[in-house]
């Protein structure tokens, strides 16, 4: 693995940075203030989006990151489209999180769709704008806990429960829905169910008013007997109490790394505009000085920058492994867990290291504090992670180690 941004994927990353620049900053303000209020403006990106994501099978959360049956591995070291999406997301959410997040047809849904659906679904639902439907009122963090229902009647699933904070939960074409198919089989019966829009017993109750990342909606919805076709659950409709639900599990494999790759953008964002605040305040920046011969500004400066570099590293790496099928589930819960504090960490500083300034809505600043926090909470919180790594490198189950 070089460490180096792949040379292929230069130009798309210089790319996402002009948009992020011209685009997505512009606005940026605008829809913080106009929460619930869809972007339009995002609509003549959704061209530009799919080709940052090679309009291949393999971009954000495509084949090359799970471990579908038939798939073979490619010889040699590969920078696919895993790595690619990293890297653009990276550049956007410099622009602007909650606008990337409102982006069509960028859905977190679809890297669940890519992780487990098979090659007829895959085809089906290309193209489609799909959210993720997991978080319930009693089951947050713990995705074993869900307690949606999904009941099996002829050629449809009947689908009862209510789900939470679904990022573009309203605004999307499908939802893709966690239920179990029998509660008494735990994990092992939770399923995922591509729930298009408009579908009779799917509703929207409620829109989040939310401490950050206000462009993009997060919605509640309720499902009262809805009735999904069977074609629809992602993967395998088998109940394998061997494997547990590892097969819907892959979906964290895939999107961990670019909720990774969100934060390093918004920190990286912080950090470049505290540099340049600080400049004009007199910070000098030599970094051939001594650490103890320069301001505590500058100290703190270089030190969020290595903690910055760190966190985009381990968001690369795991990334890179999707791309080459290389079982990634530890390293996408280091990623995430890395980059969602450091995020946190960094936009904050740089707010206290702007003064007065840094508080203002004169600057963007004090939204990127706002916007890092939901990112070391979803897809998992900073807790989870630690957990599932400290699972991995014990090599314990869930319940050994809760």
């Amino acid at each position: 693995m070089y460490l180096e941004t792949p040379k292929k994927f230069r130009g798309l990353v210089n790319q996402a940075h002009q948009v992020a620049e011209n685009y997505l900053r512009p606005i940026s303000r605008k829809y913080d203030k106009a929460e619930h209020a869809y972007p339009k403006e995002l609509d003549l990106l959704a061209a530009l989006l799919d080709g940052m994501n090679a309009g291949s099978p393999d971009a954000v959360g495509a084949t090359s990151a799970s471990r579908r049956k038939g798939a073979a591995a490619e010889e040699g070291a590969k920078n696919g489209g895993n790595l690619s999406a990293c890297l653009g997301v990276m550049e956007m959410c410099w622009g602007d999180v909650g606008l990337l997040l409102a982006m069509p047809r960028q859905g977190l849904g679809n890297a669940a769709i890519a992780a487990v659906a098979n090659d007829e679904q895959l085809k089906r639902f290309g193209g489609t704008w799909a959210a993720m439907a997991i978080t319930e009122p009693g089951c947050g963090s713990d995705s074993a806990a869900i307690r949606a229902t999904a009941t099996r009647d002829g050629d449809h699933y009947v689908l009862n429960g209510e789900k939470i904070f679904v990022t573009s939960g309203a605004r999307a074409d499908a939802v893709v829905v966690w239920a179990t198919l029998d509660r008494g089989l735990g994990r092992a019966a939770i399923k995922s169910f591509v729930v298009e829009k408009g579908t009779p017993g799917m509703t929207v109750t409620r829109l989040e008013k939310k401490l950050g990342i206000k462009a993009s909606d997060t919605a509640s919805i309720s499902f009262s007997d809805c009735r999904v076709p069977a074609a629809n659950l992602l993967g395998n409709a088998e109940i394998d109490v061997q494997k547990g639900f590892a097969g819907v599990m892959e979906t964290f494999d895939n999107t961990r790394p670019l909720v990774a790759a969100m934060a390093v953008g918004v920190a990286k964002a912080s950090l470049d505009r505290a540099r340049e605040l600080l400049k004009k305040a007199g910070c000098r920046f030599d970094y051939a000085r001594p650490l103890l011969s320069v301001s505590h500004a500058e100290a703190t400066l270089y030190r969020l920058e290595a903690e910055w570099e760190a966190a985009r590293l381990l968001t690369l790496k795991a990334a890179w492994m999707a791309d080459n099928r290389q079982p990634n589930s530890r390293e996408a819960s280091i990623a995430k867990a890395k980059a969602g504090r450091v995020a946190n960490e960094v936009t904050l500083k740089c707010v206290e290291l702007a003064g007065a300034l840094g508080y203002g809505e004169d600057e963007l600043l004090e939204k990127w504090a706002r916007d890092s926090k939901i990112l070391d909470i979803f897809e998992g919180t900073q807790q989870i992670q630690l957990l599932i790594v400290a699972r991995r490198l014990l090599g314990k189950t869930s319940s050994q180690l809760k």
